[in-house]
């Protein structure tokens, strides 16, 4: 057979993958399901449709055209999702703004993202008040309100305000189709060093990362699984990598949608109650706080389905879950890989374990997703054997994988050094296929001239029952180079409270029955009252170690 002579209809339509389509599924099985915003605003998928368009047009009405940037600044809400759609299907590009970043560096992101539009919610009119004069492309400002008030009583100049915008625009706007490489959204690493670096994403990858991750949290036989029948709500910030992709997936499959608008624990878990919430995705510092809400003590959270991610689920924290009945798992990504990569979820036959024994294997880094070409590899590039033991980088590729930092060649080179986007994470791989990470390559900790993850003494001291919250850093050692300190917030209600020397005996035990080094017995333990974080909920191990030190 000749291929050459193979020539599609010229009436065909190539059916680019653009966000667009996304749309078509949830309005043809669920048009009238519905999207809540706080337990007090109500839409269905129809609704929101034509908010989409009116968007768009109100948009279009102020300036925004293919190329655009237009930034915004909400909480998790509906306007945040019909963003997620009309900006990319206009041909501009969403910047999602990091809220919790210092107002210096949202300026900087800002400036540095080109964008023309700013969005902004009246909660965070004083640190746009406090940068107008730094922002150098910014030129209109769109008031987000969720009272409605005025918009002449700030100092912003305000063009519109949300809802009356929307209430002016035509409910219909033709999306066209362009190049599904276009750039669809541009958000920024928080790192703990130098300036936040823009990741970017085309509508190509944004579909792929969308149906992907679809195909991967469908196929459990039972468990850490996302269906038609769910009821979701997302607990990692919009702002934050799409809020892990996972508002195109619930909006794909046509599920209730909730959306909680500022984190407050006693909200979140009154609209677990209330909306019959069964999956969200969080990092383990927010589930922790949960937990230990009072609110949290009296519901009842046995249909609940977590994925945590952003850093490690410790042991602990995965049983008090289990406990609670709530089916947690972890998962896998980061700000530059869109950012599904694996899923700590249990294979066939796993399900019949025991709690104790689905412990470990519901912490574990995961089996990567479809498409996913993961690898462990030492610093000559060599993979290491799949044993459970051999340790190296994790290196990935993927097709929705960030292909650069925005305006950053050199950095972009380093982070795709090989033709592999090197992600500084050390981890290993067992026989079954589960990645485990066990620290980041800046974190690790080399003592007695072993490698001694962090991570793992993290988990085996949060099983303590005494034990709140944990960080494990290395400390400079002019014997050993470098030994383990362990952090600890112990548990206010625990009598009686745990002590330092309680705690390194605890840790012992597991280096007498070989399962740890005697080199990852931390020599000093301290007690203090909090743990500091980043932007997005992670343990901010630099600076602890800076106060340490």
């Amino acid at each position: 057979m000749n291929h050459d002579m193979f020539e599609p209809s010229q009436s065909a339509y190539a059916y680019p993958l653009l966000i667009k389509h996304l749309l078509h599924t949830p309005l043809a099985h669920a048009p009238d399901q519905e999207i809540v915003y706080r337990g007090e605003t109500r839409l269905t998928y129809r609704a929101m449709q034509e908010r989409i368009a009116r968007l768009a047009n109100g948009l279009g009405r102020h300036g925004a055209v293919m190329g655009s940037t237009v930034a915004v600044m909400d909480w998790d809400s509906h306007r945040y999702l019909e963003c997620y759609f009309a900006i990319p299907m206009m041909g501009a590009v969403l910047q999602t703004v990091n809220v919790r970043l210092s107002p210096a560096e949202i300026a900087y992101t800002i400036n540095h993202a080109g964008a023309q539009i700013l969005l902004v919610h009246s909660d965070f009119l004083p640190v746009v008040e406090s940068i107008r004069d730094q922002l150098e492309s910014v030129r209109t400002f769109i008031l987000i309100d969720d009272e409605v008030s005025a918009a002449s009583a700030h100092a912003i100049p305000f063009a519109d305000e949300y809802e009356n915008m929307l209430a002016r625009s035509e409910p219909a706007y033709d999306f066209p189709d362009f190049d599904e490489n276009t750039r669809a959204t541009t958000f920024y690493t928080t790192g703990t060093t130098g300036l936040p670096k823009g990741v970017y994403f085309s509508h190509r990858q944004l579909v792929l990362h969308t149906i992907t991750g679809m195909a991967a949290l469908a196929s459990p036989v039972s468990g850490q699984r996302f269906h038609r029948g769910d009821v979701y709500m997302p607990i990692t910030p919009m702002f934050h990598v799409h809020a892990w992709g996972m508002p195109y997936i619930a909006t794909v499959l046509g599920v209730k949608q909730v959306y909680p608008g500022r984190y407050v624990p006693e909200r979140l878990v009154g609209l677990v109650r209330d909306e019959g919430v069964t999956f969200s995705h969080c990092v383990g510092t927010i589930l922790h706080m949960l937990l230990n809400c009072e609110e949290a003590k009296a519901i009842d959270l046995s249909r609940w389905k977590v994925v945590i991610g952003g850093g490690a689920l410790p042991h602990g924290l995965a049983r008090a879950a289990l406990d609670r009945g709530i089916d947690v798992f972890a998962g896998y990504g980061m700000s530059e890989s869109c950012p599904l990569m694996s899923l700590a979820q249990l294979q066939p036959g796993s399900e019949t374990l025991g709690l104790d024994e689905q412990v470990p294997l519901r912490c574990k880094t995961g089996l990567p997703l479809p498409l996913v070409d993961l690898r462990i590899v030492n610093e000559e590039g060599i993979d290491v054997a799949h044993d459970g033991r051999a340790s190296g980088e994790v290196v990935v590729r993927a097709p929705w994988l960030t292909q650069g930092y925005l305006k950053d060649a050199a950095a972009s080179a380093q982070l795709w050094e090989g033709g592999y986007l090197h992600t500084q994470d050390i981890a290993n791989i067992d026989p079954n296929g589960y990645l485990q990470i066990t620290d980041r390559i800046k974190d690790v900790i080399k003592s007695g001239g072993e490698w001694v993850s962090s991570l793992e003494i993290e988990s085996l001291i949060s099983l303590h029952p005494g034990v709140s919250e944990v960080a494990v850093i290395g400390v400079k050692d002019e014997k050993w180079g470098e030994r383990p300190v362990a952090l600890v917030v112990p548990k206010p209600e625990f009598t009686p409270a745990v002590t330092e020397a309680e705690i390194r005996n605890h840790v012992l035990t597991f280096s007498e029955t070989g399962r740890i080094s005697k080199y990852a017995v931390p020599q000093v333990v301290r007690i203090v009252e909090c743990l500091e974080k980043t932007s997005v909920g992670k343990l901010n191990k630099k600076r602890l170690r800076e106060a340490f030190a």
